[in-house]
């Protein structure tokens, strides 16, 4: 079982960003914490959670450092007799908003990772990408993070971006490198409906031979790729968790959780979310569904799809790729070695 907490303040709202986040609503913090609360409290009866029971959290947003760690405390509390052992804890955090005091506060609370949202060292860069913080402030959260006695620290870095140059993705490298992470998640730019970009499809420009330098490139610096975007000497066990088509409980507005074939939604408007955290959205997912998600999800990571997912007609396409030396297949699983290639295999195998 995994859970993930949703934090929907931001400081800024970013060109590319489609998640559910406000920059104007900060007067409801306190409000939304207790709303989020609420709604834990409930999931945790809903699911049948046992003691023990979660293996992951996650906080994301959203900012969630522009939530101070004495705010988080109530949740930690409820949560003390639920998480596992040594569980991974994972929170989401920005440069210009995560500072000392904030990152020594979070791993008093019992957060073990950090993952920033840094998306480039390049100044011009930042400013088209609509970031709140400078290069400099990147490199300060990070180094503050360590000091603050994190060892699993992440960065995220955007690429495929309009004026995007080997040279300047070089560059991003080797500066995230000489930081001390564990974890890179790359992720291409990509253009969504009600962002600030949505009216300006030029500013994403993916090639296939930029993207596979990139590739190559961090796995040489020793971060071995574990799905399309993610690199690490350690992998994000709650990412991992997701990929294996595991349980998951999404708390917060704008958040998602997952039992068996139903998916949960609570209310997106924060507002209406405060007013009825407990309130969700059903979405019945069909057996057709769950194939396909688990085929996209293996198919792009480490975990691969194993043969009992799929149907006669599909098993003869996925050999013929095996053949072809396209797929990999050990102990009952199907892997694929370029990620690159994920969707493509996907449509061939369902066609």
């Amino acid at each position: 079982m995994l859970l993930y907490i949703h934090i929907p303040f931001c400081d800024s709202k970013c060109s590319y960003c489609a998640f559910n986040s406000y920059v104007d609503k900060f007067h409801l913090k306190e409000l939304y914490m207790e709303a989020l609360l609420e709604q834990l409290k409930s999931e945790l009866k809903a699911y049948d959670t046992k003691e023990n029971s979660i293996e992951t959290l996650f906080i994301g947003g959203g900012t969630p450092s522009t939530i101070e760690p004495k705010l988080y405390k109530p949740i930690f509390k409820l949560l003390e007799n639920y998480l596992q052992k040594g569980c991974e804890i994972t929170s989401e955090a920005n440069p210009n908003s995560a500072t000392y005091e904030w990152l020594k506060g979070m791993h008093t609370l019992g957060v073990n990772r950090i993952s920033f949202g840094v998306q480039s060292f390049d100044a011009k860069k930042l400013k088209l990408l609509n970031r709140a913080h400078t290069p400099q402030m990147a490199k300060d959260a990070l180094l503050n993070a360590k000091k603050a006695g994190f060892e699993n620290l992440s960065l995220d870095l955007i690429y495929a971006t309009l004026g995007d140059t080997k040279e300047l993705l070089q560059r991003d490298i080797e500066t995230a490198f000489s930081l001390p992470i564990n974890h890179i998640s790359a992720y291409a730019l990509t253009i969504e409906e009600g962002t600030a970009f949505a009216s300006q499809p030029q500013m994403s420009s993916e090639e296939l031979e930029l993207t596979s330098w990139i590739f190559q490139t961090i796995e040489a610096k020793g971060f071995m790729q574990y799905e399309i975007s993610n690199f690490g000497t350690y992998h994000s066990q709650h990412n991992l968790g997701y990929w294996n088509y595991k349980d998951y409980i999404g708390v917060g507005a704008g958040a998602v959780g997952k039992r068996k074939e139903q998916r949960f939604y609570p209310q997106s408007i924060i507002e209406e979310y405060i007013k009825n955290p407990t309130q969700l959205k059903v979405e019945s997912l069909s057996l057709e569904d769950t194939k396909i998600e688990k085929l996209f999800l293996g198919m792009r990571s480490c975990v691969g799809v194993h043969e009992s997912v799929l149907e006669a007609d599909e098993l003869q396409r996925a050999n013929l790729l095996v053949d072809e030396k396209k797929l990999l297949f050990q102990e009952h699983i199907y892997y694929n070695p370029d990620y690159l290639l994920a969707d493509e295999i996907t449509l061939f195998i369902t066609s």
